[in-house]
């Protein structure tokens, strides 16, 4: 691929070969470091900040390719608002890990040589990028307000047998006041890989160069689960003061500027990019 590129909106074929959209910029001082991004939970790649972070990584001479889930529940034709919930309620992890898969062989159908490819992954796309890390595609790993444990996203006890019971869950997502089905296969697909969704053990093997970073004021994801990373990577984590699940951020995001927060995570992030 040139450098100088910047291809926007364009389809990749995601899990169970399901369409969504891709965002893949080279700049002109392109350094043939690449970095993938990875959304969180009820998210897309376009959400608040992401397109700024996107240009702060370019500016610096990095490939920067994000991409929306292929099960999030937006479509090609409308990727921000949710107008497929019957996608949303079957998305599952194994896709959102598998989807990893299918965006690195999008990109290598663009470059004759693929560059070194780092992951960024926020909120649950800092477990997607944990566990993906062991391709030997991938270079090193970051986890912005990663979740350490995938199982405890599911209830237990009398709410998961009423879920069984009735076969579909609710919650409701506070940006679109919409009431987000999900259906008791995800908690079966849960139990069936549950080997490759092990976030801990996969990163007690993981022999890769990570960073994680949190918020010591997020109310969505525990610093505790960014705590219980570190040390099964043996590494350290980084604790960003009063800052929340997003590091300021929020959708929509009409500012030029990253939000404080969020900015001093970009910086650190960079510094250890460069190490």
């Amino acid at each position: 691929m040139n450098k100088n590129q910047n291809i926007t909106n364009q389809v990749y074929i995601g899990s169970e070969n399901r369409a969504s959209l891709i965002d893949l910029n080279i700049p002109e001082n392109f350094n043939n470091q690449l970095i993938i991004f990875i959304h969180g939970y009820m998210g897309y790649k376009d959400w608040g900040c992401w397109n700024l972070v996107g240009q702060h990584f370019s500016n610096l001479g990095y490939g920067f390719c994000k991409y929306t889930v292929s099960h999030n529940g937006g479509t090609v034709e409308n990727p921000i608002d949710f107008t497929d919930l019957d996608a949303f309620s079957i998305n599952t992890y194994s896709k959102e890990l598998n989807d990893v898969s299918c965006v690195l062989s999008w990109l290598e159908s663009k470059f004759e040589i693929l560059p070194q490819i780092h992951l960024i992954g926020h909120s649950r796309g800092g477990g997607i990028a944990l566990l993906a890390a062991k391709d030997e595609r991938i270079t090193k790993v970051i986890s912005w307000a990663g979740i350490c444990d995938i199982e405890k996203r599911f209830p237990t006890g009398t709410e998961l047998k009423v879920w069984k019971t009735q076969g579909t869950r609710y919650t409701l997502n506070s940006r679109t006041n919409q009431k987000m089905p999900h259906k008791y296969i995800q908690f079966e697909d849960f139990e069936a890989n549950k080997e490759i969704l092990n976030i801990q053990k996969a990163c007690e093997i993981l022999k890769k160069s990570t960073f994680l970073i949190h918020g010591d004021a997020d109310t969505s994801v525990d610093i505790e689960e960014g705590r219980n990373l570190a040390t099964w990577l043996k590494t350290r984590l980084f604790e960003i003061e009063e800052a929340d699940h997003t590091f300021g951020s929020s959708q929509p995001w009409n500012e030029e500027n990253l939000p404080e927060a969020l900015q001093k995570v970009c910086d650190l992030t960079t510094s250890f990019l460069s190490i």
